[in-house]
C-alpha cells in the first residue's frame, strides 16, 4: 500500500485511484502531545467526506504511525475495515485490539462494533457474548443494549430482544417505567402475556 506523498495523496486497497487525506490527518498538531495529536487526526478522517475505501487507505497511514503494541491503531483500523465491508479482517483488528488491552470508552465502542461485525459474520452467539460481557458506559449510551437486542434477534432469541430492546428504552421514559419493566421481565421469564 501506498502511503502518499507529501501532500497527502495516495491510491485506494485496490490502488485503483487517488485519495486525499485531509491536510490536518498528514501533519502533527503543536501544542498537543502526541496522542492527542494522533486522536485529532484520526476524528478528523472520521469526520471526512470520504468514502469508505479512501478512509480505509488513509487510516492505514495512520495506524502504521502507532508502535505494534498500541490498541488504538486495530481499533481504529477495525472501524475502517468494518466501515469499508470487510467485516472478517474488521473482527481480526478488534480482536487484536482486545488482545493489546483496549479500555475505558474506547473499549466500550470497540465492543458495540465488534458484536455489529461478529452479527453481520452470523456469528450470534459470540456477538451475544460480547455485549453481554461489556460494562456500561455513558459515551456509548444505550447503543450496547440496542445491538443486544439486534443480536439476539438474529440468534433467534427474540423475546430477549425485546426484553433487551425495552429495558434500553425504559430509563428515557417519562411514565409507565413500571410497566415497561414489568413487561420485559415477564419476556425474560417467557410467560409475556399474549
Amino acid at each position: 500500500m501506498s502511503t502518499g506523498n507529501r501532500r497527502g495523496w495516495g491510491r485506494d486497497p485496490a490502488g485503483s485511484r487517488p485519495f486525499a487525506v485531509p491536510a490536518p490527518v498528514i501533519g502533527s498538531v503543536v501544542g498537543m502531545n502526541e496522542h492527542d495529536a494522533w486522536q485529532r487526526r484520526v476524528d478528523t478522517l472520521w469526520a471526512s467526506e470520504q468514502d469508505p475505501a479512501e478512509i480505509l487507505a488513509a487510516m492505514r497511514v495512520l495506524a502504521a504511525e502507532l508502535p505494534a503494541g498500541d490498541p488504538r491503531g486495530p481499533f481504529e483500523l477495525g472501524g475502517a475495515y468494518d466501515s469499508a465491508g470487510f467485516e472478517a479482517e474488521a473482527a481480526l483488528e478488534y480482536e487484536r485490539a482486545i488482545a493489546l488491552g483496549l479500555a475505558g470508552a474506547e473499549r466500550a465502542q470497540l465492543d458495540v462494533q465488534y458484536a455489529s461485525t461478529l452479527r453481520n459474520l452470523g456469528r450470534f452467539d459470540e456477538a451475544v457474548a460480547v455485549l453481554l460481557a461489556s460494562s456500561p458506559e455513558p459515551s456509548v449510551g444505550a447503543a450496547r443494549e440496542a445491538f443486544l437486542a439486534l443480536c439476539l434477534h438474529s440468534a433467534g432469541r427474540g423475546e430477549e430482544a425485546l426484553a433487551a430492546a425495552l429495558e434500553a428504552l425504559e430509563p428515557t421514559l417519562p411514565r409507565y417505567r413500571r410497566s415497561l419493566r414489568a413487561y420485559a421481565a415477564e419476556l425474560r421469564a417467557g410467560d409475556a402475556p399474549g
